[in-house]
């Protein structure tokens, strides 16, 4: 199989795989115990947690571990918005979030009360600055934008965010930072929150972080005991804690490859299926080149991925966390497409591991399936 859905998840890299199991073997303890084994095992989760903090540039005592994105996104919406409910009830965000912030924002606007504005978007997925320093309130107590849309690879302008949100004292900002992170510079200078998860780095699943800068107080989502700063009651999961620390110093190591590598990939791809009659292309020129979202015109997209797979080629629909709602992407029809277009509509994304050659392959495959579904109408 050739994989093309990195923006889904990534394969866990060997020496992370090694070292998680090592760690799952040895440091059982519950980091909590108050023997010799516990204390060490709580020793190696702080050292991860200070390892992770130089590597954000950012204190130690800001970093919650998580179970992923989808937590540290949850956690930061509703402990901002339960904490500060007495402030202002109005939070701000786009139409192309994941999944996981809207069916957050769904929740406060249902239960609490709260008055959601959506931003829209360009047509390549990007927020304008005006629109959203037109929309804060004296109400508003959050803006929740993602810095890297995980369907076409937008990349939202995050210091005109940043200036904006700045000049509004009463108003955190929140960025979900999972497709980007160890894929473009992280300065967490001006954010209040930030997600991250693990598992879009070659890390393990069920693992990451939220950023909460100090002086931040969230109203806890789990109650019970004091772990994370009595943030996130329970047991650690303290291999997959410790663990993260090498999974982000990999991918940063990788960074600057893994940007050029990706850009040589996006370039080579869509000069090869540019022959391809139907063809579509739906990200923009500056979206992070790892995530390409493309339509063959007039053909199901489903069709497309399920022809692939027996290629031997594996490719996504639309956002993973999305795959199982029946019709077009949520994000698609927000960037004002034909709908023949946004019907069409699939996302392809690239990594280190992803070849030249694999590249050249899956054209081949596209033009070839398009000209087999054809024949067959």
């Amino acid at each position: 199989m050739i994989y093309f859905d990195y923006a889904a998840t990534t394969p866990v890299a060997k020496d992370i795989a090694e070292g998680y199991c090592q760690l799952v073997e040895k440091y059982f303890y519950n980091s909590e115990s108050l023997y010799n084994q516990g204390i060490e095992v709580n020793r190696l989760q702080e050292k991860s947690r200070g390892n992770l903090a130089a590597m954000l540039n950012v204190a130690s005592e800001e970093l919650i571990f998580t179970s992923g994105g989808s937590e540290a996104n949850n956690m930061a919406l509703k402990g901002i918005a339960l904490k500060y409910r007495n402030r202002g009830r109005h939070i701000i965000s786009s139409a192309v979030e994941h999944s996981s912030i809207m069916a957050t924002l769904e929740y406060l606007e249902t239960y609490f009360d709260f008055e959601i504005t959506y931003l829209p978007v360009d047509k390549g997925g990007k927020i304008d600055p005006a629109q959203l320093e037109n929309a804060i309130r004296e109400d508003t107590i959050l803006v929740s934008l993602m810095h890297v849309n995980n369907e076409v690879g937008a990349i939202n302008p995050l210091d005109a965010i940043k200036a904006i949100v700045a000049r509004h004292p009463k108003c955190f900002l929140h960025v979900d930072m999972v497709q980007s992170l160890a894929k473009l510079p992280c300065d967490l200078t001006g954010i209040d929150l930030a997600s991250f998860s693990a598992h879009k780095l070659h890390g393990v699943k069920g693992s990451g972080l939220l950023y909460r800068r100090k002086g931040v107080n969230l109203e806890p989502l789990i109650h019970g005991g004091n772990q994370e700063f009595g943030l996130r009651a329970g047991t650690h999961n303290a291999p997959a804690n410790i663990i993260l620390a090498k999974t982000l110093k990999n991918a940063l190591a990788r960074q600057k490859q893994h940007l050029l590598h990706t850009a040589k990939l996006k370039e080579h791809f869509l000069k090869q299926i540019s022959t391809i009659e139907d063809v579509k292309i739906i990200s923009s020129d500056d979206a992070l080149p790892s995530i390409v979202s493309i339509a063959m015109v007039g053909y199901k997209p489903e069709v497309i991925l399920h022809e692939l797979e027996a290629s031997g080629l594996l490719i996504s629909t639309k956002s993973a966390c999305s795959t199982r709602n029946p019709g077009v992407s949520r994000v698609i029809e927000q960037l004002g497409l034909a709908n023949e277009i946004a019907s069409s509509a699939f996302r392809i994304s690239f990594s280190l591991e992803t070849s030249l050659e694999d590249v050249a392959t899956l054209a081949k495959a596209l033009s070839q399936i398009k000209e087999k579904i054809r024949k067959s109408r």
